[in-house]
């Protein structure tokens, strides 16, 4: 298996949208066409903070990784937040993973960002022994508030 992790491209849509139908259906979340569309359109515009990586095993796509830039005041710095990190089931064990996040260490690296850092559900345990691996879990607690939105 021969691992390469880039930039998503716009032929990639419809192989991404599988990876990523899966990903949603693994966190019981309802993926429809609309959010699937705004997010591919996030990816792919130059300008969007939003950008996507793939992990390919020859022409299938086998993961995905999706990053965005925010800002740290207390440490006036920037980081990269890994938003979306999925591999597909019969992939999984092989690295791919890790490799993913190695890739978006090596981008924030480069951009001279400060931290990279995500979140995980507290019963996926199977990505929590990766993630022990290769970052520090912190001690925050994650809050939200959701608000109604207007269907556009």
């Amino acid at each position: 298996m021969s691992i390469e992790v880039r930039p998503v491209a716009d032929g990639d849509f419809f192989a991404w949208l599988g990876l990523y139908e899966e990903y949603a259906a693994f966190y019981e979340t309802t993926l429809t066409d609309q959010k699937a569309l705004l997010l591919w359109s996030w990816l792919t515009a130059p300008d969007h903070e939003e950008d996507g990586l793939v992990a390919v095993d020859g022409d299938r796509l086998v993961g995905l990784a999706h990053i965005r830039e925010f800002a740290r005041p207390l440490e006036g710095d920037r980081g990269l937040f890994l938003d979306d990190l999925y591999v597909i089931e019969d992939a999984r064990g092989k690295g791919i993973g890790r490799r993913l996040v190695d890739t978006v260490r090596a981008r924030a690296d480069e951009r001279g960002l400060g931290v990279v850092q995500w979140i995980t559900a507290h019963d996926n345990q199977t990505a929590q022994q990766l993630y022990d691996s290769l970052a520090n879990r912190t001690s925050w607690v994650t809050y939200e508030i959701d608000l109604p939105r207007s269907e556009s």
